[in-house]
């Protein structure tokens, strides 16, 4: 009798989604960022607002729905009219 220790995953490693989407990171309280590129085994996101770019894991990565869409494109707005980014 033969047994597997490591079953194998039914779950596929995420596709690398095209620069600019927006993507939410689970992994950090749900922050929304712009996919910005991959750096080894982590994708790199940028906060809409501006700031500092986060490595993520792409396991605790999802596409923005429409309403975290929109919210985001409305900080965005906010934050340029303030001057807060160009």
């Amino acid at each position: 009798m033969c047994a597997e220790s490591n079953p194998p995953s039914d779950q596929q490693p995420p596709q690398v989604p095209s620069t600019g989407t927006l993507l939410v990171d689970a992994g950090h309280r749900d922050r929304v960022g712009e996919f910005r590129g991959v750096a080894g085994p982590y994708w790199s996101l940028r906060p809409v607002r501006g700031g500092a770019e986060w490595e993520a894991e792409p396991v605790n990565v999802r596409v923005a729905s429409t309403m975290e869409r929109l919210r985001a494109e409305n900080a965005r707005c906010n934050a340029r009219s303030a001057g807060r980014i160009l």
